[in-house]
């Protein structure tokens, strides 16, 4: 019996049926992420006594920057933590790809000597950990770090997790016939590595150094342990302060009933929550696009080994 052949166009088109509902779920799911982020953009320009009134919504009756200008009366401290954030946020993921992605070429090396040992230096710490407390005593006591800037930028520097990525792709995208080819050449390791194995491990890096700094940029409570300056306090930390300054203020049992009512009407507590969170999350979102190109290639290429 002669079954008939489906001809190429009718798969094609099933193909791109297919694609039109994948695009249109995708687009759906997209959409509904992007809706708290929105409604928080809004929220920080709505007026507090419509939030008060009608709660938080998408179309608001009344527009009003009083949230924004609660927090930028801190002007130069604010000016201060951002800078802490960058340099933190920065160094921390500069030196974290430097120190992990030699790391992981040479857990590469399989005649290395100590490439076991290493392997179970770095699995330790992901499976075991003392606790904060333990932590926070070796910091201050033995290390003598309060108060710091290092103990916001070292702890996070090594991931095992980006080391076994960063290897896994070193292993499937560089060709091993390359590495030996500069060793003819008379190329030592560390040539090598600067001159040929960081140069192509672009796309892995651009995506575990995104996610290291997003992780850098929003971190708050290694700063409310360890840091007690002004001068040294991120942004995270001091936005956290200003809200709770706020809800202080209009909490205080002190102040009598009809001026803290009043009071609660005056100061924008929610718009300025709002605000904080935009502010915070404001820097993070302009990037992401540049760097979203190198996600999938780079996070694919070196988590699943061919």
């Amino acid at each position: 019996m002669l079954t008939k052949k489906k001809s190429p166009t009718n798969r094609r088109e099933r193909k791109g049926w297919g694609q039109y509902v994948l695009f249109g779920v995708l687009g759906l799911y997209t959409c509904i992420c992007l809706l708290p982020i929105l409604l928080i953009f809004i929220a920080s320009f709505t007026d507090e006594s419509v939030i008060l009134n009608k709660g938080f919504t998408y179309l608001p009756d009344k527009w009003s920057v009083d949230g924004f200008m609660v927090v930028l009366r801190y002007g130069k401290q604010l000016a201060v933590s951002y800078g802490v954030t960058i340099f933190i946020t920065v160094t921390g993921t500069f030196l974290g790809l430097f120190f992990m992605s030699m790391f992981a070429y040479v857990l590469t090396k399989k005649t290395f000597a100590l490439r076991g040992l290493l392997i179970v230096l770095i699995t330790i710490p992901m499976l075991f950990s003392g606790g904060a407390l333990a932590s926070y005593i070796v910091n201050t006591n033995i290390y003598h770090l309060k108060d710091s800037l290092l103990l916001l930028i070292l702890p996070g520097t090594v991931g095992t997790m980006n080391i076994i990525i960063m290897r896994t792709y070193i292993q499937n995208s560089i060709p091993e016939e390359l590495v030996d080819s500069a060793a003819i050449d008379g190329a030592g390791e560390a040539r090598t590595f600067f001159q040929i194995i960081l140069p192509l491990m672009k796309p892995v890096l651009a995506a575990i150094g995104f996610m290291m700094a997003t992780g850098y940029w929003n971190d708050w409570q290694g700063a409310l342990l360890y840091i007690e300056s002004d001068s040294k306090r991120p942004l995270q930390l001091l936005l956290i302060n200003i809200s709770k300054s706020i809800d202080m203020l209009i909490n205080n049992n002190n102040i009598p009933a009809e001026a803290l009512n009043a009071l609660h009407g005056a100061i924008p507590s929610n718009s300025a929550t709002m605000a904080t969170v935009l502010i915070v999350i404001g820097p993070i979102m302009i990037l992401y696009p540049f760097f979203q190109k190198y996600f999938i290639k780079g996070l694919t290429m070196g988590s699943v080994k061919g």
